[in-house]
């Protein structure tokens, strides 16, 4: 029921260069132990990195972090191996719900996507995935992740001028990590270029320890309590597609590298998100979602068991209860996270154009072509759209400019007769990850 009837693998001590570790095998437990602990040092940059540029508590982070992942094995029934980091979907929303409605109204905002992406994940488990694809082809998911990406341009360079010195070196030391190492050191360049940044900023004085030196050994994460309020909520729903988007391309990855079909637990995957994300927004956490740095931690281990995301889970929570590990985290100052967000955000803007290489949308058509153009510069530029309560800002829009212009222009031209031949895509092909 709990998917933690694990059998041993073999002889519990190797994996074949021909064979692998399913999800309801395991290896010896120290070796899972292992494992599991290093999927914890996988997403520790990325997972840190939202709260640091949020203001959230980094340890609280941490906690629904691991919560979440132990849950989402639970309602997956062990058969999806997955850790659920902070989603860097959420970065945008919450700065915005933040600058009226203080930490509260965005806690508000993560717990109505979260319910929304558990309704979807129902609908889904209901229904089969298919009609996801039909509503939200490549050429529309590419771009919604585009514009999320690009849209954080701004605040990159905010907080790339406050230490460019720190900021450039950080930028440096995640490039050159990415092309001088192989394996797990290479997947985690990001984390390797925050430390380097971090030293850069201890030898010029812009590391403040005060507040590790007052913060306890052991104790409780900091909880927050939300609130709500509607005009929140065109911020946060448009994240909802990324997050659908990138949990049913962690699900085909699975799939695809272990051989099983998991669309009958696709619906689960999305509700199980939904519920940790709801959980999070409800005690002072970031929304959370699948991680492509576990899967590569997966693909270079073979080792695809989730007795090792319940290690990673349960390590999670007993760091986040650690006041002087947080505090340490929370030191990490301005330059270093312009640095590295120049690099992220940059990187999930490009993402989205990966998406369309993928699936081969191709861009001679006139409708993809206006899909992306439109929504694109609507995101970029942070175009604003306020009725009543309710402030629609870039992400919003540009999402809603996708989706109605796709769907929009392919019914009109349909009817006309002038639909052109390529102009919906198929393919199937799974939307690269977020994170």
């Amino acid at each position: 029921m709990l998917g933690t009837d694990w059998t041993l693998h073999g002889d519990g001590k190797t994996v074949r260069a021909d064979s692998y570790v399913a999800p309801d095998e395991r290896l010896s437990w120290p070796r899972t132990i292992g494992i599991g602990a290093q999927h914890v040092v996988a997403m520790f940059g990325a997972t840190f990195l939202v709260p640091l540029i949020t203001g959230f508590p980094p340890s609280t982070t941490l906690f629904f972090s691991g919560i979440g992942t132990i849950l989402f094995l639970i309602i997956t029934a062990g058969k999806v191996p997955s850790y659920l980091g902070s989603s860097f979907a959420f970065i945008a929303p919450i700065a915005a719900a933040q600058s009226d409605y203080g930490m509260a109204g965005a806690l508000g905002g993560i717990i109505m996507a979260g319910a929304v992406l558990a309704l979807i994940g129902f609908i889904v488990h209901k229904a089969g995935p298919h009609w996801i694809q039909l509503v939200m082809p490549p050429v529309v998911t590419g771009s919604i992740v585009a514009l999320i990406g690009l849209n954080l341009a701004p605040t990159a360079k905010d907080s790339f001028e406050k230490a460019p010195v720190t900021a450039l070196a950080t930028v440096v030391a995640i490039l050159l990590t990415t092309v001088l190492f192989r394996g797990l050191l290479g997947r985690l360049s990001i984390l390797v270029g925050v430390l380097v940044g971090y030293v850069v900023a201890m030898l010029r004085g812009e590391v403040d320890f005060a507040a590790i030196s007052d913060a306890a050994w052991v104790g409780l994460p900091e909880f927050h309590t939300p609130e709500f309020h509607l005009a929140v909520v065109g911020l946060f729903i448009p994240v909802v597609l990324v997050l659908v988007a990138e949990n049913i391309g962690h699900v085909k990855s699975v799939a695809s590298m272990t051989g099983r079909d998991l669309d009958p637990v696709t619906g689960r995957a999305l509700m199980a998100d939904g519920v940790a994300t709801m959980l999070a927004g409800a005690g002072g956490g970031s929304g959370t979602t699948t991680y492509a740095e576990n899967i590569g931690v997966m693909a270079a281990s073979r080792v695809y068991s989730t007795a090792a995301y319940w290690v990673a889970g349960i390590v999670a929570v007993l760091l986040s209860l650690f006041p002087k590990f947080g505090a340490l985290i929370a030191t990490v100052p301005a330059g270093v996270l312009g640095g590295a967000g120049v690099v992220l955000y940059g990187m999930i803007g490009i993402l989205g154009v990966r998406i369309w290489v993928q699936n081969r949308v191709n861009f001679s058509n006139p409708i993809n072509l206006s899909v992306a153009g439109v929504s694109l510069i609507i995101g970029i530029a942070n175009f604003t759209w306020i009725v009543g309560d309710l402030r629609f800002e870039g992400i919003a829009l540009g999402t809603g400019a996708a989706l109605l212009i796709f769907h929009g222009m392919t019914a009109i031209a349909r009817w006309r007769g002038t639909e052109p031949a390529d102009s919906t895509d198929d393919s199937g092909s799974v939307p690269s990850k977020l994170g």
